[in-house]
């Protein structure tokens, strides 16, 4: 199961819409008749939200380390003070 750049790319349009409309049956109905076009796109589907995970853990990590920073050193205790009064109840 090779794949060319050029179906790379096909695929690519197709799962992040960014297909001509007149592309998009055109190639709908190369994954009807294509059995192996049909796996790949489930499979690079499949890539793209692993990274989209991924990239979501390593953004939550580097927010809980800032947080971490501003909130726990002392040099930062008038900030971490003026937020938690914003959020104090009345």
């Amino acid at each position: 199961m090779t794949t060319s750049w050029n179906e790379t790319q096909q695929i690519e349009t197709h799962l992040l819409g960014t297909n001509h409309p007149s592309d998009i049956l055109l190639f709908e109905a190369h994954l009807l008749l294509d059995e192996e076009l049909a796996e790949k796109v489930i499979m690079q589907q499949k890539a793209y939200e692993a990274i989209q995970r991924y990239g979501r853990k390593q953004l939550k990590s580097e927010i809980e380390a800032i947080h971490q920073t501003l909130f726990t050193q002392p040099k930062y205790i008038r900030f971490s003070q003026k937020v938690m009064r914003l959020f104090r109840k009345p």
